[in-house]
């Protein structure tokens, strides 16, 4: 018969081995299916891993941004799962509330080497410059004087004032710790590769350089909405140069005053700008905005048409006309129509 000494012992021996069994599954349910604890839907913040940061500083990182509740843990679990080196640095977004192994494997896979920014067609580079501070907290006024600095220009041999035009819309995959005549680079070289093989023979058949060719295709991308129109509002702007007919275009003219595409009043055809193409005859000094692929093949590409004018018919689609007459008609038939949608009325007589 046991001893109430070694009774008590074994006792204890089992409390023992109970603690330790409770102990390794609490610690593997903190390894491995608790991050920071998050109510709610789950956001995602963007956190900077320096370039050869160790596993405790990146810990600490994950830490002050609410990801991780326990450094010293996640240490532990990324040596135990054999990642501690070969975690990624640069700028990513991770999502709060995820476990720690989820935090580990996003740190360790490709997709978290960077930030994917889309730039769509049409935006300015100031535009351009609010998203890369948005999305990579880049210094948009550092950005915009990188886009006018002549010593990067030149050596992106644009022979232009500045980039705009020529950083090219598209997903861009960045890590955060590029400076922004890096970004500027990136686009400018994203551009050249995007040209058309053919491009100089067709810029030599128009009579363009590649900086006309380009200012006219960002005007065709703020006057288009139907893909389809893209060559046809080509034909009216190649049309009216080769006339010497000033363009009269508008978005040229919310261009001077600042603004993105929109509807001009009579007052504003009066500021003096030489983007303003009712004062100004030809093409302005350059782009106003970033075009895509498509629309600077409608620029190298017009129709053949007898098109001089066209104006909005109140659906994204235009009126092309050939005549003066023509073209007030169908102008006085969108001021019906802009009248109708005043008032409320339901018909517009043509």
């Amino acid at each position: 018969m046991k001893s109430r000494a070694a009774r008590m012992a074994q006792s204890l021996a089992i409390l023992l081995a109970i603690l330790i069994v409770l102990s390794t599954l609490e610690l593997g349910s903190r390894l491995f299916l608790e991050g920071a604890s998050f109510e709610g839907a789950r956001k995602e913040v963007l956190v900077t891993i320096p370039q050869g940061a160790s596993v405790d500083e990146i810990a600490n990182i994950l830490y002050s941004n609410g990801l991780i509740e326990h450094p010293k843990l996640f240490g532990l679990a990324a040596r135990f799962l054999d990642a501690d080196t070969k975690l990624h640095s640069g700028m990513m977004k991770l999502a709060l509330g995820q476990s720690l192994i989820d935090v580990i494997r996003t740190l360790t896979t490709a997709k978290a080497v960077g930030v994917a920014v889309t730039i769509r067609e049409g935006l300015t580079t100031m535009q351009i410059a609010g998203i890369l501070a948005h999305e990579l907290n880049l210094d948009s006024a550092g950005f915009m004087e990188a886009t006018r600095d002549s010593a990067l220009l030149a050596k992106l041999q644009l022979h232009a004032p500045s980039a705009e035009g020529y950083l090219f819309p598209d997903t861009y995959f960045l890590r955060g710790s590029e400076g922004p005549s890096e970004v500027i680079e990136r686009m400018v070289e994203n551009f050249r590769v995007q040209m058309p093989p053919d491009i100089q023979p067709r810029l030599s058949a128009l009579g363009m350089s590649l900086h006309g060719a380009l200012t006219l295709a960002s005007i065709v991308e703020w006057e288009c909405m139907v893909r389809s129109e893209a060559r046809v509002i080509s034909s009216v702007y190649h049309n009216r140069l080769h006339k010497g007919m000033p363009l009269q275009a508008d978005p040229t003219v919310a261009y001077a005053l600042g603004k993105g595409p929109s509807r001009l009043y009579f007052r504003d055809l009066k500021v003096d700008s030489p983007y303003n193409t009712y004062m100004y005859p030809g093409l302005p000094p350059g782009p106003i905005n970033n075009p895509g692929r498509h629309s600077l093949e409608a620029a190298l590409n017009p129709a053949q048409t007898p098109y001089l004018f066209f104006v909005a018919q109140g659906d994204g689609t235009h009126a092309f006309t050939s005549t003066l007459n023509d073209h007030l008609n169908a102008k006085q038939k969108l001021d019906e129509l802009r009248r109708a949608v005043t008032t409320g009325q339901t018909g517009v007589e043509g």
